[in-house]
């Protein structure tokens, strides 16, 4: 069955990418708005079931992948800063804390129309950041469509003191490990059958 991904980030897709299974990219049409006093993992959940859904009346047999994620500070959901300020404004509120992301993933089969869904909690904790390093890493990197306003693939490894989780790629997106035994369910193999 084709495999798709139910997402346009350059990040998702270069994850994916590492399983060496071949599949296409589609963008979902979703309404990513957060329902009031929605807890953050429903929200990646259900984000998550809503993108693949929104492809698969153009994939009628398909497996599709939709993930969402969001950085949580204390209650406060982070997102993507978008700008210089807020990127700079959001890592000097991070600075000396720990960043909880929640990753949604949905392997969904078209062809049955099961949807085999979790949510990866992946931690990370920030060194106690200066407003120049602060400012000399948004300037290098300029996080602005990343939520937490870092990149962990690149620089931004250095403002952690440490990372705590299962499944590393899901700070980055796409929980790979915990992927796989979800495509082998399905019978894409990515270490072979």
């Amino acid at each position: 069955m084709p495999l798709v991904l139910a997402s346009t980030s350059a990040f998702r897709r270069e994850l994916l990418e590492r399983l060496g299974l071949s599949f296409t990219t589609a963008s979902p049409d979703v309404d990513e708005a957060r329902r009031p006093d929605e807890p953050a993992q429903v929200l990646v959940l259900r984000l998550a079931e809503a993108k693949a859904r929104a492809v698969a009346k153009q994939y009628p047999n398909a497996l599709i992948i939709g993930s969402d994620q969001v950085a949580c500070l204390d209650d406060a959901i982070l997102g993507k800063p978008g700008s210089r300020e807020n990127a700079i404004a959001q890592l000097e509120h991070a600075s000396g804390r720990t960043v909880l992301f929640q990753t949604g993933l949905c392997l969904l089969d078209t062809r049955s129309g099961q949807a085999q869904t979790l949510v990866e909690p992946f931690r990370v904790h920030f060194r106690r950041l200066t407003r120049p390093q602060i400012e000399g890493y948004v300037d290098r990197e300029q996080p602005y469509n990343c939520a937490g306003s870092f990149k962990s693939e690149g620089l931004g490894i250095a403002l952690f003191e440490r990372m705590e989780g299962e499944d590393p790629s899901a700070l980055v997106g796409l929980p790979l490990i915990r992927l796989t035994p979800l495509l082998e369910a399905a019978g894409l193999c990515p270490l072979g059958c």
